[in-house]
């Protein structure tokens, strides 16, 4: 699988774009595969502060619930309407118009992984 370039990537397979201090999460299409049909989304609300590597959400799916961990610290300044009403658009477009909620960043971690380490770290795993 290839993967944006033009993000970071987390362990725990969320993916964060930054534009200045505002960035836009969402998870990575190999987890949107692990998770199957995406049927509820559970999204912090808005103006809730987040800690990098803490649940802030979750993810259900027909095979589990999966917690949504926070890539970095912020607040978080809007949520992805339009995926919480169709949660089917996570697993048809996750680097897309599937994103889940998007953040002002306070600090970014150092152990986020560019496109090509988070493709290594996936690579022949089963999603």
């Amino acid at each position: 699988m290839s993967y944006p370039t033009d993000r970071r990537y987390t362990t725990d397979h969320e993916w964060i774009a930054v534009d200045g201090d505002v960035a836009r999460v969402g998870i990575t299409s190999y987890a949107a595969q692990a998770l199957g049909d995406v049927v509820y989304l559970d999204l912090p609300a808005v103006g809730t502060a987040l800690a990098a590597g803490t649940s802030c959400g979750e993810i259900e799916s027909t095979k589990s619930v999966s917690e949504l961990m926070a890539p970095a610290d912020g607040e978080v300044l809007a949520v992805n309407d339009a995926a919480v009403d169709a949660p089917e658009t996570v697993n048809g477009d996750p680097h897309g118009d599937g994103w889940l909620f998007s953040m002002r960043v306070a600090s970014l971690p150092e152990d986020l992984l560019d496109a090509e380490a988070y493709a290594a770290l996936t690579e022949g795993q089963d999603a």
